[in-house]
C-alpha cells in the first residue's frame, strides 16, 4: 500500500508541474490557435534566469518574479515582431517558433553551458513530512499548492471577470470583438504574455524539482501538447484533468513498466482521442 500511495503522490505532484506548463500552452495554442513551439524554451529560459538571480541575490522569491517577468517580455517581443502577422498560418507559426526554439536552445547553451543545475530552494520548502513509513517532500506539496492557486486564479479571471469575457469574445469572434470596442491586438498580446509567464513559472518551480539542463525544453514540450490536446483545446478544466492523467500515467508507467513507459503514456491518450477527437472537454 505504501508503494501505491507514494507513486500516487509523485504522479499528482508531477501532474501539478505539467499543469503550470500546459495551462500557459492552453491559452496560447488552445485559445489563440497559435502553434507555439517555443513554449518549452520559455520553460527552460525561465529556469535559467531564475538560477542566475539566485546566484546573484540568494532570493528564491525574487528569482520567481524576475524569471516570470523576463520571459513575459520575451514572449511579448516575439509576438509583436513575428507571430501577430501569422494569424491563421499554422505552417508559418510552426516554422517560425521552431526556429526560435533552436535559437533559444543554443543561446542557453552559450550562456549557461551544458551542465545540469538544480535551483536552490528555501529552507522552509526543504525536508519532508513523515506519515508512518511514507515521506512527502515539502517542495512537492508546494508545487501542488502553486498549481491549485494558478488554476483557481485563471478560472476566476477567465470566467468571472470582464477581462475574461473580453478574452473569450476575442477568441470566438475577433471581428465582432473589434466592433464592440475591444482592443483585440492588446488582448491577444496579453494572453500570449500570460502563457509565456506560466511557462517560465513552471521552469522556475521545476528547477528545484527535476533541475535545469540543456534539452529540457524539447523533453517536456510533447507532454504539454498531449495535455492540451487530450484535455480539449482551450479548456482550463481539460488542462487540469489532462495534466493529472499524464502525470499519473507517466509516473506509474515508469514505476511498473519502465521498458514500456511511453506506451503506457501514449496508448491511453490515443484511445481517448479515438473516442473523443476534440479531447475530453473540447468543443466540436
Amino acid at each position: 500500500m505504501d508503494f501505491w500511495i507514494s507513486q500516487l503522490f509523485n504522479g499528482v505532484s508531477y501532474g501539478a508541474l505539467l499543469f503550470l506548463l500546459a495551462g500557459g500552452l492552453s491559452l496560447i495554442f488552445g485559445m489563440m490557435r497559435i502553434v507555439n513551439m517555443t513554449h518549452g524554451s520559455y520553460y527552460l529560459l525561465g529556469g535559467y534566469v531564475a538560477l542566475t538571480v539566485i546566484w546573484r541575490s540568494g532570493s528564491f522569491l525574487l528569482a520567481v518574479v524576475v524569471g516570470a517577468l523576463t520571459i513575459a517580455l520575451v514572449g511579448i517581443a516575439e509576438w509583436n515582431a513575428f507571430l501577430k502577422r501569422l494569424s491563421g498560418q499554422e505552417l508559418g507559426q510552426v516554422l517560425t517558433t521552431m526556429g526560435f526554439a533552436l535559437i533559444f536552445q543554443d543561446l542557453a547553451l552559450v550562456l549557461w553551458g551544458g551542465d545540469p543545475y538544480t535551483i536552490p530552494i528555501p529552507a522552509a520548502l526543504s525536508g519532508s513530512y513523515v506519515v508512518g513509513q511514507l515521506y512527502f517532500p515539502v517542495y512537492r506539496i508546494f508545487i501542488i499548492a502553486v498549481a491549485m492557486l494558478v488554476a483557481l486564479t485563471l478560472w476566476l479571471a477567465l470566467e468571472r471577470t470582464r477581462i475574461g469575457a473580453m478574452i473569450r469574445a476575442t477568441v470566438d469572434d475577433p471581428e465582432m470583438a473589434r466592433g464592440v470596442g475591444i482592443n483585440v491586438f492588446l488582448i491577444s498580446m496579453a494572453v500570449f504574455a500570460l502563457g509565456a509567464t506560466l511557462a517560465a513559472l513552471a521552469g522556475v518551480v521545476a528547477g528545484g524539482f527535476v533541475g535545469v539542463y540543456p534539452g529540457a525544453d524539447f523533453e517536456i514540450l510533447p507532454y504539454a501538447f498531449v495535455v492540451v490536446i487530450v484535455g480539449g483545446m482551450g479548456s482550463l478544466k481539460g488542462a487540469l484533468i489532462g495534466s493529472l492523467m499524464v502525470g499519473l500515467l507517466d509516473n506509474f508507467g515508469k514505476a511498473l513498466f519502465p521498458e514500456l513507459s511511453y506506451f503506457t503514456l501514449f496508448a491511453p491518450m490515443a484511445a481517448i482521442l479515438a473516442v473523443r477527437p476534440t479531447g475530453l472537454f473540447g468543443r466540436a
